[in-house]
């Protein structure tokens, strides 16, 4: 049921109210977090929000080198062209 109708529990996880979905035995709770909620790092590899920001300042630096070196090729949706040397 929850599969059918996901935009209509989303709306409702997101004002607020307490929603969970049975699926393979387990429930599944749906609620908002913040964009930048970092607390599934934090749990799941014991870092802390300056080593997280540290990282994605490293890694917007070397997006934006190999951007202007131009070794990032762009995906058409056909991968036999992006695998193309």
């Amino acid at each position: 049921m929850a599969r059918s109708n996901l935009t209509a529990w989303l709306k409702k996880a997101a004002a607020g109210e307490d929603i969970g979905i049975r699926y393979g035995g387990k429930v599944f709770v749906l609620h908002p977090i913040e964009e930048e909620d970092t607390s599934y790092a934090e749990k799941e590899y014991g870092v802390t929000k300056v080593d997280l920001k540290r990282f994605a300042e490293r890694m917007d630096a070397k997006i934006k080198r190999n951007r202007k070196a131009g070794k990032y090729k762009i995906f058409n949706g056909n991968i036999e062209d992006l695998l193309k040397d």
